[in-house]
C-alpha cells in the first residue's frame, strides 16, 4: 500500500529540495534525505518507498534543479500525480525513472493521508473498493521509467528508446 501526500499548486524546486542542499553544497550527504526538509519535514521525516505525491497545478516549477528530482527518485517515489507539470521537471523526471501521470479527475479524488494500491504496469490505482485509470503513458516514457531511468535503459539496451541497435 502506498500513501498519498498532497500538495497545491506552485510547487517548486526550492521546495522540494532547498538550494543549501545541493549535492555540491553538501557533497557528503544523501540528497535525499533533503526532500522537503523545510516545506514539508512531516513528509521528508515520514516519506516511504512506492508513497504517491499528488498535486495541483505547476508541480516541479522554478528551477531546473535536476537534484530536486534525484532526491525524489532516492526517496523511492512511486509516482507523481498532477493537473499539470514544469515542462524541465518532467523531462528530469522521466529521464531519472520516476513516472509521472496528468490526471485532474484522479488529483480531485485523492486527499492526503489516503492510501492505495499503485500498479505501474497496468496503470491503475486501487483506493478501496474502486479502480482508477491512470493516463496511459507514452511507450517509450514506459519503457524508461520500467528501466529506472534513462542511464539504465541505455545500459541494458544500447540505445535510446525508439532507437535501433
Amino acid at each position: 500500500m502506498a500513501k498519498i501526500w498532497r500538495f497545491g499548486n506552485d510547487v517548486d524546486t526550492d521546495q522540494i529540495v532547498p538550494g543549501r542542499y545541493a549535492p555540491y553544497m553538501r557533497p557528503n550527504e544523501d540528497v535525499g534525505n533533503a526532500a522537503f526538509i523545510e516545506a514539508r519535514p512531516d513528509l521528508n521525516q515520514q516519506l516511504l518507498p512506492g508513497d504517491i505525491l499528488v498535486a495541483d497545478d505547476n508541480f516541479g516549477c522554478g528551477s531546473s534543479r535536476e537534484y530536486a528530482v534525484e532526491a525524489l527518485k532516492r526517496r523511492q517515489v512511486g509516482a507523481i500525480i498532477a493537473n499539470s507539470f514544469a515542462r524541465i521537471f518532467y523531462r528530469n523526471a522521466i529521464n531519472l525513472g520516476i513516472p509521472l501521470y496528468v490526471a485532474p479527475e484522479i488529483v480531485s479524488r485523492l486527499q492526503e493521508g489516503d492510501t492505495v494500491q499503485f500498479d505501474a504496469d497496468a496503470q491503475t490505482m486501487q483506493i478501496g473498493d474502486e479502480t482508477l485509470a491512470l493516463p496511459e503513458l507514452p511507450d517509450f516514457v514506459r519503457q524508461v521509467t520500467q528501466a529506472g531511468g534513462m542511464i539504465d535503459y541505455i545500459k541494458a539496451h544500447g540505445h535510446f528508446p525508439g532507437e535501433t541497435a
